[in-house]
């Protein structure tokens, strides 16, 4: 499996919410300026909520295109240890699973070449433990009913 192609699915994802979200952008400003939301007294606050609106749209869009620039600098390269871009098989209770290390875009599933790879933010409580690590190392996480352990079988 290529850590491009994982790549390449979280750009494209993330650049249709881009593309989605300018359209939400150039909605909600239409809507600030509407006539029908011109003030009729003192108490009318549409035109300030419709505002309020647009800055939260606009900022939404500000942090999708964020994302998606961190995304595009994710190095390609083949690692010995877990960092962002690694993808690591990782085992559990008798489970081994593919987890792409990621800043961003963590619990998206995808099916890549027929296998199924969890994104895991580097900033989760999984991802914060098994950064660093390489094969054959092993670390805990709590959860709220136990404590689980894995176990790195491979780093790519």
């Amino acid at each position: 499996m290529e850590k491009n192609k994982i790549t390449q699915a979280l750009i494209d994802q993330l650049t249709s919410e881009v593309s989605k979200q300018k359209e939400i952008v150039d909605d909600s400003k239409a809507l600030q300026t509407h006539q029908d939301l011109k003030s009729e007294g003192k108490y009318d606050t549409r035109a300030i909520e419709a505002g309020y609106l647009a800055d939260a749209q606009r900022k939404r869009l500000e942090e999708l295109e964020l994302d998606l620039q961190m995304l595009q600098e994710i190095p390609n390269e083949n690692t010995t240890s877990i960092q962002i871009g690694s993808l690591a098989e990782l085992s559990h209770a008798g489970q081994t699973r593919w987890y792409f290390f990621s800043p961003n875009c963590g619990g998206t599933i995808l099916s890549i070449d027929g296998i199924t790879v969890l994104v895991i933010s580097v900033f989760s409580p999984l991802g914060n433990e098994a950064v660093g690590l390489s094969v054959g190392d092993e670390f805990t996480i709590e959860t709220p009913k136990e404590e689980r352990v894995y176990n790195v079988v491979s780093v790519r």
